[in-house]
């Protein structure tokens, strides 16, 4: 495992440097769902999705993003780190606990990736450069739509297509709040089906693992990413890398943008040359 001591002078940055003439356009709260029998009175409300792109470029990357919030809080948001980066950014809605109960919110989530696949291109962008992150909840709901690929199978996409999961200290195991709609407590660890530890393969898109610092994250969070890198590589997953950011706690999004966007660059460039 890699440990790292970020400050922002000192990390290389290595996506592209766009012209500040780049315009972007931001397009909020569309509904990601086509069939009208989906609807239980928050649809409406929370599965909609709003998309910031550059207007002037074409065949660009897409990072589709998911919020925290334990499954329970939080909203969709565009994280002002990720704008005007040359890249589209979808942030994504969907319904939580406890108006809903597992796996409503990953059903949701395959939802919008498999809006994104179908309509990124009529904005611009290449459905072969979709990237899929997330921070701690988002972060499962990306782990989960990864690694286990019959959420996306529902809508005849491959998860393989996914171009990278780069995910911000998201849970491995069961997420602690479907353990609590089962009466657990937090600190009962379950693996069963909603664990993106249950659906480990070798055949999986690249996987960036961040948490913050291992004494400072939430929950052993940091061991639950470190045990999923050494499951991937023991089922041959060939490319798996975890990053500690030292210093941080679950706080870890801030530098973790920067290594998201400097993943997602290595990545293209690496499908270039091949």
């Amino acid at each position: 495992m890699r440990k790292l001591l970020i400050t922002y002078v000192l990390l290389t940055i290595t996506f592209n440097v766009f012209s500040q003439n780049t315009q972007y356009v931001q397009s909020n709260n569309i509904p990601y769902y086509t069939d009208p029998t989906v609807n239980d009175g928050n649809v409406a409300e929370k599965c909609v999705l709003d998309i910031y792109y550059p207007k002037d470029l074409k065949g660009y990357a897409t990072i589709i993003w998911f919020h925290g919030g334990g499954l329970s809080g939080g909203a969709k948001e565009i994280p002002s780190d990720l704008k005007d980066k040359g890249v589209c950014v979808v942030a994504v809605g969907y319904r939580l606990s406890p108006q809903v109960k597992s796996p409503t919110y990953i059903e949701d989530a395959a939802a919008a990736v498999a809006w994104t696949f179908h309509n990124i291109e009529k904005f611009g962008g290449d459905k072969s450069k979709i990237f899929i992150s997330g921070l701690s909840a988002g972060a499962y709901l990306a782990n989960m739509i990864t690694l286990d690929k019959k959420w996306l199978d529902k809508y005849k996409i491959d998860a393989n297509n996914l171009a990278g999961l780069i995910s911000f200290s998201g849970h491995t195991i069961t997420h602690f709040t479907i353990r609590q709609e089962r009466g657990l407590a937090a600190t009962k660890v379950v693996v069963d089906e909603f664990a993106p530890l249950h659906h480990v393969r070798p055949d999986a898109p690249p996987i960036l693992l961040i948490t913050g610092d291992r004494e400072l994250e939430l929950l052993g969070r940091y061991e639950e990413n470190a045990y999923l890198m050494r499951m991937l590589k023991l089922v041959g997953h060939k490319e798996v890398k975890l990053l500690e950011i030292q210093g941080y706690g679950h706080d870890m999004d801030k530098p973790a943008y920067r290594l998201l966007l400097t993943e997602i660059d290595r990545i293209i460039k690496r499908n270039r040359k091949e």
